[in-house]
């Protein structure tokens, strides 16, 4: 049974066309995984479905009846709510039933006997379905889950102003779940998470009873979890059935299928139009060179998918510093209250290392900290006075209005417009994205724009902060290069081990150092 249909949807934006005649259905139960590279138009498809914004044309349809939960990382939460509060809003609709049990309860005083035996069934029914929906054990279900995604570890009573943009993700996330609509749709839900939390996630979708549909770049969690893939690409949008390897070994065969289809039509095409120009002019050959011109005009011409730019990343070595980049010396990190114990680290030029460990363990602050922008709570950092470090951070300002092109711009005002594209073309942007606002980039378009600010500046100690957010597969695939061909010094955070383990030096486990329990 088809529980969502979208038939012949067109949309475009400033003249780009993002989807033309798409077509789609979610049949109960099953688990989709929706792909392609960044800019394809995943996050816009998916604000169609969901109703956020209307198609140019096409329709969408819905069963009666469903429940669909979107993890949307934009919501706002309310100051002065904590993680609970904002969590037990996914059962509202049981504690606005449990308010009409009071209410009865409080007019049952001054009911007459047949009002009071319809209060009486009324009572006894709104009970019956507060217990099957195990209103009762609610506490226990939203700390299973908020443990399961690392929300106990953060504190369930903290102010969710307080909260990084990772954590609120992940509690709009656990919010979601806790909801168990018969449809989730999930837009990069592993970016914040960390191994462990993944692994939790993993399971949780994995056994899944209702439908969802996932958008991730996350290839293995992808791979373990779904069992249709819907590929994004040229503005078309097709099914496979199977897990992500399965649908790669059918692509990469149907493209080969086409491009040996396209070589013989060509090769044909050549002999035909030889023909015709040798034999048209000629009164004995003319009748033969019409008809071969009549074949020519009849055929169905076969295109090839062009491959999409793909970026190129190479990040300029500053002077050679010393041999020691930074080195601390009994340090305390945190805010109020410190993250760890006393640190004695010591990250010597050309180490490449991954900071590692669950999230909320202070693995930002530290970055932060050795690099001067926060103060440490107790002891010492010393840097080397020519280590000239670049700074990826994980999150960038939400309400950006400036355009690719005037954010590059904004940083070297002396580079001229040419420059500025070239800079960006060479990170896999095309020109529809170089003139596109910020805020309304996808995640992976924005986080390219970044990857290029820092390919601008010359450094010897790169320090990255979940690069690969959002990036798609081909975009990984060249920073993980770009990274083991760079000479500096390295510090990286990154939930994804693949990433990164067949090129740095040393893993640094912040499990080891946390004053948390873990």
């Amino acid at each position: 049974m088809s529980i969502l249909t979208v038939q012949n949807v067109v949309h475009g934006f400033g003249g780009r066309t993002i989807l033309d005649d798409v077509s789609f259905r979610l049949l109960k139960g099953e688990h989709v995984g929706l792909i392609g590279a960044n800019g394809e138009g995943k996050s816009t498809f998916l604000n169609i479905i969901t109703g956020s914004l209307h198609p140019d044309a096409g329709k969408v349809e819905w069963c009666n009846r469903i429940t669909t939960g979107y993890l949307d990382q934009h919501t706002a939460m309310e100051k002065g709510k904590s993680i609970r509060d904002i969590l037990r809003t996914a059962f509202t609709h049981m504690f606005d039933l449990e308010r009409d049990i009071l209410s009865l309860y409080d007019d049952m005083a001054d009911a007459d006997p047949a009002a009071l035996d319809a209060m009486m069934d009324d009572v006894g029914e709104i009970q019956g379905e507060l217990e099957h929906s195990g209103f009762y054990t609610l506490d226990a279900r939203i700390e299973e889950v908020a443990n399961g995604l690392g929300l106990g570890e953060i504190g369930l009573e903290r102010d969710v102003s307080e909260l990084s943009g990772g954590q609120r993700s992940k509690v709009l996330l656990t919010k979601l779940l806790l909801e168990n609509p018969l449809i989730l749709i999930l837009d990069e839900p592993t970016n914040f998470l960390d191994d462990r939390h993944i692994s939790w996630l993993k399971g949780f979708l994995r056994d899944y009873p209702n439908a969802f549909i996932l958008v991730s770049h996350d290839i293995p969690f992808l791979n373990d979890v779904v069992n249709v893939i819907y590929h994004m690409e040229n503005a078309s949008l097709t099914r496979y059935t199977g897990s992500y390897e399965q649908f790669r070994a059918m692509y990469d065969l149907k493209r080969q299928q086409v491009q040996t289809a396209f070589d013989k039509q060509q090769k044909e095409i050549d002999r035909l139009e030889d023909f015709i120009a040798r034999n048209k002019a000629r009164v004995a050959t003319t009748n033969m060179a019409k008809s071969r011109q009549k074949k020519l005009d009849k055929m169905e011409i076969i295109s090839v998918t062009k491959d999409k730019a793909k970026p190129s990343f190479r990040f300029p070595e500053a002077r050679t510093p010393g041999r020691v980049i930074v080195q601390t010396k009994e340090l305390v990190i945190g805010y109020e209250e410190a993250l760890t114990c006393p640190l004695s680290l010591l990250l010597e030029r050309g180490q490449k290392v991954a900071l590692r460990g669950v999230n909320g363990l202070g693995k930002t602050t530290l970055m932060n900290t050795l690099l001067g922008i926060l103060p440490p709570l107790s002891g010492s950092v010393d840097r080397d006075p020519y280590a000239v470090p670049g700074h990826f951070i994980q999150e960038s300002a939400r309400k950006n209005n400036r355009t690719a092109l005037e954010e590059i711009w904004h940083e070297f005002p002396s580079m001229g417009n040419g420059e500025v594209r070239s800079a960006l073309a060479k990170c896999g942007l095309t020109t529809e994205y170089i003139t596109t606002q910020m805020m309304v980039l996808s995640g992976g378009e924005n986080a390219k724009v970044r990857l290029c600010s820092l390919m601008l500046r010359n450094s010897n100690w790169l320090l990255l902060d979940e690069p690969t957010n959002h990036l798609d597969q081909d975009a990984k695939e060249e920073l993980s290069r770009a990274l083991q061909a760079f000479n500096g010094t390295i510090l990286l955070v990154c939930h994804e081990p693949e990433f990164y383990q067949d090129w740095v030096t040393d893993v640094w486990n912040a499990e080891n150092w946390t004053t948390k329990v873990v």
